[in-house]
């Protein structure tokens, strides 16, 4: 049984970006199940959003700074907090909010798979949290080097195991 959900980086110029995230729609579906489920459970639900300087694309306040509007959130229920590294941790007070909630096992989810999606999921660990990353609600671009298709299978491979729990999101529960 998880504890928590954390949704990394859901936002419009992210997510409707000139590049496009692998399988859009399907993710964007699945997270918000897993909101649905975290939120009938009573589950905390934490939204990160990745914050630019000031001029930046995703600078606060800006328009793809903002969370997608498909995104069931609910901004006076959920905590809400910005971020200006790929971890979640760093500069911000999500440790000590997940601790003063009692969260042993977070759920991982959003975008995008090879930066914020790993380097949170890898300092969760460190900092003594169990961590579940969804195979299927975590997402990301194709690069240069590679597909995103390719990059997601292998984030799900390595994170699995040593740094948490994987499975399909509908196993998951709160």
């Amino acid at each position: 049984m998880a504890d928590a959900l954390l949704i990394i980086d859901m936002q419009t110029g992210l997510y409707d970006g000139p590049d496009k995230p692998f399988e859009r729609e399907r993710v964007l579906g699945t997270i918000n199940s897993l909101i649905g489920r975290a939120r009938e459970a009573g589950a905390p639900i934490l939204v990160a959003r990745h914050t630019g300087p000031a001029g930046s694309p995703i600078a606060a306040g800006s328009p793809n700074w903002q969370l997608w509007q498909g995104l069931h959130v609910d901004e006076t229920h959920d905590h809400l907090f910005d971020k200006t590294r790929p971890s979640c941790f760093l500069g911000t007070d999500l440790a000590r909010r997940l601790r003063a909630l009692e969260v042993n096992q977070l759920v991982i989810v959003g975008m995008k798979t090879q930066y914020c999606i790993d380097t949170t999921c890898r300092v969760a660990v460190e900092l003594g949290f169990s961590v579940i990353v969804p195979e299927d609600a975590h997402t990301c671009m194709d690069t240069p080097a590679l597909k995103a298709e390719a990059i997601i299978a292998h984030h799900n491979a390595t994170l699995a195991g040593a740094f948490g729990l994987s499975g399909k999101a509908a196993d998951v529960r709160f």
